[in-house]
């Protein structure tokens, strides 16, 4: 009596569990990004006072304390920035500041203007007298002599007030009766005469003059 070959059983497959569906929705957007916006928002609309201090940095008074802003370093001793890390709204504050003119930038200090006492800003080693912008000149302005009329090319703006420059005379500028209705406190303005110059003559060739800075206007 044969027997009927039994065909070996093929091991039974596990059952495949079902896909999860997959999602299509994307990432939320960066929670730090939504923090340094809320701080620019803040860094403007919030009331704070920003002065300037003599070491190049600022202090930043608000309703929640009083903080120490470096902006060259970008730092600020308040909490914002001493734990987290952050560009704190104090930091920010201080760069809108210095962007619209309020306080001076970190290279530079607040003087006073020779002519109008008007407060400036000047390079932070500055020494001697200081103009303002609107009585400064610049090297090659041309100018009006208010005492003759003439007209005058500038060659330079010194800091030396007109008491201590002296002349190849060894008088002071401000000795001069012309220029005894001007500050002797003011900057000395070097320049030369504009007739003097003429072809194969150069400003460099011409003799230079000193005058107080509000003894010149600018011409237009």
């Amino acid at each position: 009596m044969t027997h009927t070959r039994n065909t070996p059983a093929s091991a039974a497959s596990e059952p495949t569990p079902p896909r999860e569906p997959s999602s299509a929705t994307s990432p939320p957007p960066s929670a730090a990004s939504d923090r340094d916006g809320d701080r620019s928002v803040r860094a403007a609309a919030e009331e704070m006072t920003v002065r300037p201090l003599r070491d190049r940095r600022y202090v930043v008074e608000t309703d929640g304390g009083t903080y120490v802003v470096t902006l060259d370093a970008g730092t600020c001793t308040c909490p914002d920035h001493a734990i987290r890390g952050s560009r704190c709204k104090h930091l920010r504050r201080v760069a809108m500041e210095v962007t619209a003119g309020s306080v001076p930038a970190p290279d530079q200090r607040v003087g006073v203007c020779a002519v109008c006492g008007a407060e400036t800003f000047v390079p932070f080693d500055a020494s001697g007298a200081q103009l303002c912008d609107r009585h400064a000149f610049e090297p090659g302005a041309v100018v009006r002599d208010r005492e003759t009329g003439k007209r005058l090319v500038v060659v330079a703006v010194t800091t030396e007030r007109a008491d201590t420059y002296r002349t190849e005379e060894g008088r002071a500028i401000a000795d001069y009766p012309t220029n005894a209705d001007y500050g002797a406190h003011e900057p000395v303005v070097e320049a030369v005469y504009a007739e003097s110059i003429r072809p194969g003559r150069s400003v460099a060739d011409c003799d230079r003059y000193g005058f107080p800075a509000s003894r010149l206007s600018r011409v237009l």
